[in-house]
């Protein structure tokens, strides 16, 4: 690959506007829901799938359902997305807003991780 279309590659990957959010894991046996942020919703999923399948996520109650229930014991959803304008720009604290607003909407939803 030349240094031209290397250079174009990064700077479209540094410009991409990933969906951002609040993410959502709910056990369709029980209906516990679990909630959790991600600058990359789709990079998020992917990351909570791969501790859960190899029995390393930090949520034990999770953990216990996932093993339990299996990945197609749940439905995993985006609650809410965080409209933004600048994606080089820090949007932790937009995100927990989202969540807490998504946590005050399900009272019965915990967070993923703390």
């Amino acid at each position: 690959m030349d240094k031209a279309r290397k250079k174009a590659l990064a700077e479209e990957w540094k410009n991409r506007r990933p969906e951002m959010g609040v993410i959502s894991l709910r056990c369709k046996e029980t209906g516990e829901t679990f909630l959790g942020t991600a600058k990359d919703t789709k990079a998020g999923f992917n990351s909570i799938r791969a501790k859960l399948s190899g029995g390393l996520h930090p949520n034990k109650r999770l953990q216990e359902l996932w093993k339990q229930y299996g990945e197609e014991g749940f439905e995993l959803s985006v609650a809410a997305v965080l409209e933004y304008e600048d994606p080089l720009e820090d949007h932790s604290e937009e995100l927990e807003t989202l969540r807490e607003l998504c946590l005050a909407e399900n009272p019965k939803a915990v967070k993923i991780w703390k």
